[in-house]
């Protein structure tokens, strides 16, 4: 007979998601168990269990001795990869990076349409029922066709909105850790994204970054946050960018240096941002980048989905049919990169 394999999962699944997952095979064994904390799963779980599913709740490695592989229900993990379980030589991390890509795309798609298109100072005129003179010139847009996209980190993220921009003719150019290698091996959802690397126009290294910016219209951030991204945009990366450029950000806190962004929106060095990530959360309410008419702010929300779940359950279901067969694992964590 064969042994069962023990999968935790801790977030809230309904029925039918967790019907989906068993119908992966019948060897896998599901206990589903809502919790925020790791003493909210009882011992005799955590003693038998094998594969976690889980968002941040994690066992001491004494709680799991059985415990071979996280996979976690989000694409940034700083916050726990120095938990010790996931030190444990015997344990394999996996993040869900790829699940969100469709909706964050859309939403640096749409971003990038609203700051081109003068959108929130046509939204403050439209708050005082006014319609300004020189609304010409005023309103005079950014076109997104025939424009240069910057995509400071080329994942699953940058791979889909290269794949959005492609019927507006734009240039799009990314910076990606090994620009060698075009390919990306991550997950993304048959049909969507770029896993061949064919639809950049140039890939720049990291130390090229700066070059890179300087032919762009619009920047877009989207790299994890680790050791070697903290402040990777900063005061000189800014100075170097168009003066009528905008940066859209929908990497993490600390990756754009905010006080370095918010004395070039001050000194109109660049043209415009779209902010969904700051070191601090929620943005302070007396910060200066609410006051900025030309700038968009939105609470960390560029990744939810109504079918966020779903995405989450399809990525999941391959790892563990990945896993039964003996195969790599997509989107494994490197612990010493920190992604």
């Amino acid at each position: 007979m064969t042994t069962p394999i023990e999968v935790l999962i801790t977030l809230p699944f309904p029925e039918e998601l967790i019907q989906e997952l068993q119908e992966v095979s019948p060897r896998l064994k599901f206990t589903a168990l809502k919790a925020s904390k790791p003493e909210e799963v009882p011992a005799e779980a955590w003693g038998r269990t094998e594969i976690l599913y889980t968002s941040n709740v994690l066992p001491a490695p004494e709680q799991a001795p059985k415990l071979r592989w996280v996979q976690f229900h989000w694409a940034g993990l700083e916050s726990v990869l120095d938990k010790p379980i996931l030190q444990q030589p015997e344990v394999t991390v996996t993040s869900l990076s790829g699940a969100a890509a469709p909706q964050v795309a859309e939403y640096v798609l749409a971003m990038i349409l609203a700051l081109g298109h003068r959108l929130p100072d046509m939204m403050d005129h439209q708050r005082k029922s006014s319609w300004p003179k020189d609304r010409w010139k005023r309103f005079s847009p950014l076109e997104l066709r025939g424009s240069t996209v910057g995509i400071v980190g080329y994942g699953s993220i940058g791979r889909e909105l290269a794949r959005l921009l492609q019927p507006l003719e734009v240039a799009v150019l990314a910076t990606k850790r090994d620009a060698m290698r075009p390919q990306d091996d991550g997950y993304m959802p048959e049909g969507l994204g770029d896993p061949g690397g064919d639809l950049v126009h140039r890939l720049y290294p990291p130390q090229a970054l700066r070059s890179m910016l300087k032919e762009c219209d619009f920047v877009v951030v989207a790299v994890p946050l680790s050791k070697d991204t903290q402040r990777l945009i900063g005061e000189e990366e800014l100075s170097v960018m168009q003066l009528s450029a905008f940066l859209v950000d929908v990497s993490r806190g600390g990756i754009v240096d905010q006080e370095a962004l918010t004395a070039a929106l001050r000194e109109h060095r660049i043209a415009g941002a779209a902010l969904d990530v700051f070191p601090e959360e929620p943005l302070p309410a007396d910060h200066p980048l609410w006051k900025f008419p030309n700038v968009i702010i939105t609470p960390h929300i560029a990744g939810i989905s109504p079918h966020y779940d779903q995405r989450a359950v399809n990525l999941f279901a391959e790892n563990l049919r990945r896993y039964l067969d003996g195969r790599p694992l997509l989107n494994r964590v490197d612990l010493s990169r920190g992604y």
